[in-house]
């Protein structure tokens, strides 16, 4: 009879991520006790020895693969042989590591990146590989691709049990707030935190919040009115808040811990359902999506932002719409807990507190 997982010993790559701290989260909610983290410093996941010697070492019953270099557009522009390097390396190395150790279950993390830009909608998990993808993001999203089909690999040819999630939009605590790098939400709500604390004049918050969450660009500042160089507010510029693209598009959003608990209920789907004609990767997401333009006013509401926002239809806006079909996975017996306006709540708040 296999283990229950609160008596695995499972490892879970990339714990001071968002995801994968969340998912760290979940499993000490269900009991888990024997859960075995690496940081960055102490094991390097491009390094293929020092990954095949963690295994040996270590020997864990199942892996959660959450490590990934991640970032929003702007980051996806600028570094894109970065992110097609790192995550084919540690995909290649954890996967495959774990075969080698004889380590059967394995939980991989995508990202609904992989989907076409133009496909059909909301995106079923049949539409992978039918279209051109997204530009902006094509490096990260082959990367993932790789992972995914890497997984469906060793399944056929070793009769492993390699699960994929392909997970929406995720957002919450631990997010990365970095203004050039980081994704639409936590951008959202930085720069209108930022706006709000300049409008009400409150200069030593803002250099805290730069101080713990990065430089703040010089077209960000301009907007809000403050200077990183004088260390002061501007006179005379009424703040606002610039954002990429239209507004237009459709994003959906899915609370990280939500994420978390669906990580963990495909980790304990029976095999059956894998062995079958279905597909060895399910979507994981809310089934409802939401403009960009409706989000930025959302948050400038719950962050007290009462100024103007400007949406910058010179930026790219990227993919139209992204919205995933999540039949399968609400078939399995998993939904969603928490609404939109409840996820964003928890998420400022955590912000505030620096987490």
């Amino acid at each position: 009879m296999a283990k229950r997982i609160q008596d695995q010993k499972i490892y879970v790559a990339g714990h001071r991520g968002m995801v994968g701290a969340a998912v760290v989260r979940q499993l000490q909610r269900l009991g888990c006790e024997n859960i075995v983290t690496r940081t960055h410093k102490e094991l390097d996941l491009t390094d293929q020895h020092a990954v095949q010697d963690f295994y040996q070492k270590n020997k864990p019953d199942r892996v959660v693969l959450a490590a990934a270099k991640v970032g929003g557009i702007h980051a996806n522009n600028i570094f894109p042989a970065e992110f097609i390097y790192t995550n084919l390396m540690i995909q290649s190395n954890v996967i495959h590591q774990a075969y080698i150790t004889g380590i059967k279950d394995l939980l991989f993390l995508g990202s609904s990146c992989i989907y076409p830009k133009l496909a059909p909608q909301p995106m079923q998990e049949n539409h992978l590989l039918t279209g051109t993808l997204e530009p902006t993001n094509e490096p990260y999203a082959i990367a993932k691709i790789a992972g995914i089909k890497m997984c469906e690999a060793y399944n056929r040819q070793y009769n492993t049990s390699f699960r994929s999630v392909m997970p929406t939009n995720l957002y919450g605590p631990g997010d990365n707030y970095h203004l050039e790098n980081s994704h639409v939400i936590p951008a959202m709500l930085r720069k209108f935190h930022l706006a709000k604390l300049a409008q009400e004049s409150k200069l030593d918050e803002i250099i805290n919040d730069e101080k713990r969450y990065g430089s703040i660009p010089q077209d960000i500042q301009e907007a809000i009115g403050y200077s990183s160089s004088g260390r002061n507010l501007v006179k005379d510029v009424t703040p606002k808040v610039i954002l990429w693209g239209s507004g237009t598009p459709r994003r959906e959003f899915l609370h990280v811990d939500d994420m978390a608990a669906a990580c963990t209920h495909v980790m304990q789907l029976d095999q059956s359902y894998f062995e079958k004609d279905n597909p060895s990767f399910v979507n994981v997401g809310t089934g409802e999506d939401i403009t960009i333009a409706k989000t930025a006013e959302i948050i400038a509401d719950l962050v007290g932002f009462t100024g103007e926002t400007v949406f910058n239809s010179d930026q790219p806006d990227g993919t139209p719409r992204k919205l995933l079909d999540t039949t399968l996975l609400n078939n399995l017996g998993w939904k969603p807990k928490m609404t939109f306006e409840a996820g964003l709540k928890d998420t400022y708040a955590a912000y505030k507190r620096g987490l």
